[in-house]
């Protein structure tokens, strides 16, 4: 048996986002269906300031694949002193059936790919239908990424934008205006920006809430995608108090995601959480009822996720012929 080895530039041509949005919305289907063991993830803050590295594993009864990913972040000195990527992330892929590993991929694309892709699911179940007007908090290259996939959902019309580096903002509106032709308003401030939302992305590593409860206005639904691991924080609390609250996993969220700080300071209690998003894409509970509430995804992002997104990748690059295997096993 030979291992299969996918590098980026490989794994780019290999699938499109529509694909992503797809084999995202199949795991989350899975992950509701008793069809995935995914233990809990794993994520180890290290020496450089800001760095970090996250281990995530899950297994797809359906298909037969192990895949375990590791992702990092943060290391911002990485160009220039070890001349590689500040983030990286690679994807191993094991057949559950011997235990053997079938494919070795870049990680770094599917990362970006999938969480976004999240995003989009759950402005198909949760934003309103005339929705059309996007406020980004935080321009890097997840909120680009948010706008790709959101964008094969709906017609968006505008985006307001708020960062708290001009640079990043202002690279982020050529950007968004090149590649895509959506008008981007570069915010007065952040308050000024979430008012003008429809669906409020918020994508940064913030440390505090970034915002307000009274900013909210009825209707807007929030896509929480920043906050993964205790000590990141992006909401005030208080916007979950009376919004109709969706994660991508309650066991995830409640103990490292957005939806911890209301938990923590007993702003709602568990049995406040309306779903799992799964929950909602299988009918079993009801999306967006009606056109005032407010609705949040918390999305920490789930190791079935990458497993979905992976196999469609390795399948792909079977019928193609893409990639080069190698000896990885000795009989």
């Amino acid at each position: 048996m030979k291992t299969l080895l996918l590098k980026k530039e490989e794994v780019g041509r290999l699938i499109t986002m529509r694909d992503v949005i797809g084999a995202v919305e199949e795991a989350y289907k899975a992950f509701n269906s008793d069809q995935v063991e995914q233990p809990d993830y794993i994520g180890m803050h290290l020496p450089s300031p800001g760095s970090e590295i996250d281990f995530k594993l899950s297994h797809y009864k359906t298909n037969e694949l192990i895949s375990m990913k590791t992702s990092s972040g943060g290391f911002v000195n990485n160009p220039t002193a070890f001349g590689v990527p500040s983030a990286m992330g690679t994807i191993l892929l094991f057949d559950a059936r011997n235990g053997a590993l079938i494919c070795v991929m870049d990680g770094s694309l599917i990362t970006g790919l999938r969480t976004g892709a999240a995003g989009a699911v759950s402005v198909k179940v949760l934003a309103r239908k005339d929705a059309r007007r996007i406020t980004s908090i935080g321009t890097g290259n997840q909120a680009r990424m948010q706008i790709r996939a959101i964008r094969e959902v709906i017609n968006i019309e505008e985006i307001h934008a708020w960062d708290n580096s001009a640079d990043t903002l202002s690279r982020y509106k050529a950007d968004i205006e090149s590649e895509f032709g959506i008008p981007v308003v570069i915010a007065r401030s952040k308050k000024d920006a979430v008012e003008q939302a429809d669906i409020l992305v918020t994508t940064t590593r913030g440390k505090g809430s970034l915002v307000e409860a009274d900013w909210v206005k009825p209707g807007t639904h929030i896509v929480a995608i920043g906050t993964d691991q205790r000590g990141k924080q992006e909401l005030d609390p208080e916007v979950f108090r009376n919004a109709k609250i969706v994660v991508d996993s309650i066991a995830q969220c409640s103990e490292k995601g957005e939806t911890w700080h209301p938990l923590d300071r007993h702003v709602i209690t568990k049995d406040r959480i309306h779903g799992e998003i799964g929950e909602i894409l299988l009918g079993r509970k009801p999306g967006r009822e009606h056109d005032d509430e407010v609705t949040i995804f918390d999305s920490t992002g789930m190791a079935i996720q990458d497993n979905t997104t992976a196999s469609k990748i390795y399948s792909n690059a079977i019928e193609r012929r893409v990639g080069t295997f190698f000896e990885f096993f000795e009989s």
